[in-house]
């Protein structure tokens, strides 16, 4: 159901014309409602337009103005499509049938921009907007030929109010159309409010009206349209730009609102100068004359000034509903940093404003970026504290980024980004000061408030690691209660993350998989989610751990010579991260035990025993691990464990001195989504690798031909695959062949492409927008017809079970409709109904 919406002021007979064509529309009667609002209505207009047939008619004794008619006539339409069109335009066939079903297929469009032609369809009036750093709209390519050339649907900023198209429930949401601005940039502030909601606004070229250019301004006034412009200029920058811009923007944008007028009305700026006065003092008393143009800054801006206190509450409005940043905001503007008045004296002030207030800086398109851990942040890292420290780093290329740890050790390195230690209770600041935040592990539990759905910022949640899988194998070494009250809190802790995210990371396909799976339960993977993006990519994509663009260079000793026991010609296997309960070092020492007998110079090497986060007990197989090791005679002898954890920044040094790495672990649940971390080293420093069966790196090592994958628990085949590794020559050559072919994937520069692409547009996933009910609903049935289905149900349910069968379903029936009505309060934050 669409309504078409109209507003006329003494301009009956264009009012009736645009009627008259909105009837003759493509698209189905019974679903067409056709709305007029008369501006300080006459009883000759009221009665010329009352008397067209199908047209609900409003009628206001005072003026309105646009902004004020539209919103009366949104107020009384019933349509689930609010299509705003000027009473001096009139629709193509296709006008609303284009525009609707680009509604229908992009769930993530709140409103859609018509083409606009001028009234002989030869020229532009509208194809797309353009806002400048000081908040005025224009519309781009205006009286240009229409050549073909924008026959392309894209983003834009705004639409024109002549042929605007807005979800009813969004345009309800957003409060409808600011009243304030009257005539002019009430529809720019509507897009820009729009898009900073999250909500795109789409120019739909199929969709095209005719439209006989500013007619209702022909009365009004060049001096008094440059005054409306002005101001409503700078209430719309005050609205809707953030503190940060707000701050830069809005004095250079007052100081060029008065020499823009100076320069119009070609006023002397140097006429008060002391060196000026004239002989007769007499004369410094005497009226000067202005030109209007002149005046109509200086009067906006003392406006703008008196309504302030309206507009500071609707600032604080926008600002806390925002979702978006000014920089997500930045391409929409197309050219931020355009004059737009070819004036000289006006040109050379706007260089000089731009220049003092760095207003490059403001609009260059950069965003700020909170990556959050709870793991420590020191020299010797562990996965997390790895992966966060890097995410920071790549997107500190393109942006201002804060990593920020909650634990208690932070003693970072010199980095190009900040690098800070924040208590829970300081957090609630590091994220009011960042567009985008980046969250891992339990982060997002410190922060209540960001965990709320309806909460503005943006939140990327890394769930690379599946905790709650993790705890099935660590929680053997407590007992049942408590395993179970871990794995109930963690797999919550997860479920929050899932409830909440805008766009997740995971680290293979294997856990993608898992993860929709988690998403679809949880109910995430709703119709205009799926219909945004069929594939999901949007949603979530594949982030595996990095490893440096460059190859690893030798900065001190590492394991031979240094380590008594392992000589220069020793073959020293290594297994580089920790000894964890999900991991299999037992049948590896097993097989190194029989290998060792042919082999006397082999050498394990445990790279570190005891985790770096002391947040993180040692967990009982390290505990096994060295009494196996002891009681087979391995320990000093074949097998060696480094108790204190390796700096991350001299860990090559270990690497370049070791043969071949592995890792084995069992076959369980865990292993199948797993990402082994620290394998990516051993690709790193070329080393062959054996690894265990099961999880998506082995699927990597078979595929690509990076070593040896071997079954579960089988020493013998273990064995038997270091030997190779280690003492085939002509396989230990193709392996590392191979290794330094597809290393080249594995930097952190390709693995978080996807993050990056998103950091460069980030939007709010499409079930976070509010107001994204669905555009057709279906229809209630009627009484008699609800009344016949529950016949039929009662009698059904008295075949199946007799009374005690209706008696349960009645009851499902109440607990289901309670459980509606809660849920809504909940979602809305008050009653419902």
């Amino acid at each position: 159901m669409v309504s078409v919406i109209t507003v006329n002021y003494h301009g009956t007979d264009s009012t009736i014309t645009c009627l008259n064509a909105a009837r003759e529309l493509d698209y189905p009667p019974e679903r067409l409602e056709l709305v007029c609002v008369d501006n300080e209505s006459s009883a000759e207009s009221a009665e010329r337009l009352g008397a067209l047939d199908g047209v609900k008619l409003l009628t206001s004794a005072e003026n309105l103005g646009f902004a004020g008619g539209c919103n009366l006539g949104a107020r009384a339409a019933s349509g689930d499509v609010l299509a705003f069109l000027n009473n001096d335009a009139v629709p193509g066939a296709q006008w609303l049938r284009a525009a609707v079903a680009v509604l229908r297929a992009e769930p993530t469009v709140g409103a859609v921009a018509g083409k606009v032609l001028d009234w002989q369809g030869s020229r532009i009036d509208f194809v797309d907007g353009g806002l400048t750093w000081f908040g005025m709209g224009y519309k781009r390519h205006a009286g240009e030929l229409d050549d073909g050339s924008h026959d392309g649907a894209r983003d834009v900023l705004f639409g024109t109010g002549s042929s605007l198209f807005v979800r009813a429930e969004v345009f309800e949401a957003l409060s409808g159309f600011d009243e304030r601005f009257f005539m002019f940039y009430e529809d720019v502030d509507l897009g820009w409010r729009l898009n900073l909601r999250g909500w795109r606004v789409r120019y739909e070229p199929r969709s095209v009206a005719y439209h006989r250019h500013h007619e209702s301004m022909a009365t009004v006034g060049s001096a008094r349209e440059h005054y409306l412009l002005e101001r409503n200029a700078l209430a719309a920058l005050y609205k809707n730009a953030s503190e940060r811009t707000l701050a830069r923007a809005l004095p250079a944008a007052l100081a060029l609102t008065v020499r823009r007028s100076t320069a119009r009305g070609e006023v002397d700026p140097r006429q008060l100068e002391l060196d000026r006065r004239p002989d007769d003092p007499r004369e410094d008393e005497a009226p000067a004359t202005i030109d209007r143009q002149a005046l109509a800054g200086v009067l906006a801006i003392d406006q703008f000034v008196e309504s302030l206190p309206e507009f500071k509450r609707a600032r604080e409005t926008e600002q806390r509903l925002r979702v978006r940043s000014d920089a997500d905001l930045v391409p929409l503007m197309r050219r931020a940093m355009e004059p737009a008045y070819p004036l000289p004296r006006y040109l050379a002030a706007h260089e000089a404003l731009v220049d003092a207030f760095e207003l490059e800086d403001v609009f260059g398109g950069s965003r700020r970026i909170a990556v959050i851990t709870g793991d420590a942040i020191t020299e010797r890292m562990a996965g997390p504290a790895i992966r966060a420290w890097h995410t920071a780093e790549v997107l500190s290329v393109e942006h201002e980024v804060r990593l920020i740890s909650v634990n208690a050790e932070v003693t970072a390195p010199d980095a190009g980004f900040a690098v800070l230690r924040a208590s829970p209770r300081e957090l609630p600041s590091h994220v009011d000061w960042a567009d985008v935040v980046v969250a891992q592990g339990h982060v997002l539990e410190m922060m209540p408030e960001l965990k709320r759905r309806d909460s503005g910022t943006i939140v990327v949640c890394d769930i690379y690691d599946p905790m709650h899988l993790e705890l099935l194998e660590q929680g053997r070494d407590t007992d049942e209660q408590r395993r179970e009250a871990d794995l109930r809190g963690t797999t919550e802790v997860l479920n929050a993350q899932l409830r909440r995210g805008d766009f997740f990371l995971c680290a293979s396909q294997r856990q993608r998989h898992f993860w929709l799976g988690h998403l679809a339960a949880l109910g995430r993977i709703t119709p205009p989610v799926y219909d945004s993006d069929p594939t999901m990519r949007s949603m979530i994509s594949v982030v595996p751990f990095g490893l440096p663009s460059s190859p690893p260079s030798r900065t001190g000793p590492g394991i031979r010579g240094e380590r008594p026991g392992i000589g220069a010609d020793d073959k020293v296997v290594l297994w580089a991260g920790g000894v964890y309960s999900w991991f299999d070092p037992l049948t590896l020492l097993h097989a190194v035990h029989r290998l060792s007998e042919r082999h006397p110079e082999l050498r394990l090497f445990f790279l570190g025993m005891r985790h770096p986060n002391p947040d993180v007990p040692e967990m009982g197989m390290a505990e096994r691990t060295r009494e196996l090791s002891e009681h087979l005679g391995l320990t000093d002898k074949h097998v060696f464990f480094n108790e204190t954890w390796v700096p991350y920044g001299r860990r090559q040094n270990h690497l370049l001195d070791a043969d071949c790495g592995v890792t084995t672990h069992f076959e369980h649940v865990e292993t199948t989504f797993a990402f082994r971390t620290r394998m990516l080293d051993y690709l790193w420093a070329g080393l062959p690798v054996v690894t265990t069966d099961g999880d998506s790196f082995a699927d990597l090592v078979r595929d690509e031909q990076l070593g040896v994958v071997v079954p579960a628990e089988d020493p013998e085949a273990l064995a038997e695959a270091l030997e190779r590794v280690l003492y085939d020559e002509a396989f230990i050559a193709r392996c590392r062949e191979r290794i330094a072919e597809v290393r080249q994937r594995f930097t952190w520069e390709a693995v978080l492409e996807p993050l990056r692409e998103f950091c460069r547009d980030p939007r709010p996933a499409p079930d976070r927008l509010p107001g994204s009910a669905p555009l057709t609903k279906t229809p209630r049935p009627s009484r008699s017809a609800a009344l016949r289905r529950d016949v039929d149900l009662l009698r059904d349910y008295l075949e199946r079970g007799g009374v005690r069968e209706v008696t349960r379903r009645a009851a499902g029936r109440i607990r289901r409709i309670a459980g509606q009505r809660l849920g809504g309060r909940r979602l809305n934050g008050r009653e419902t109904g």
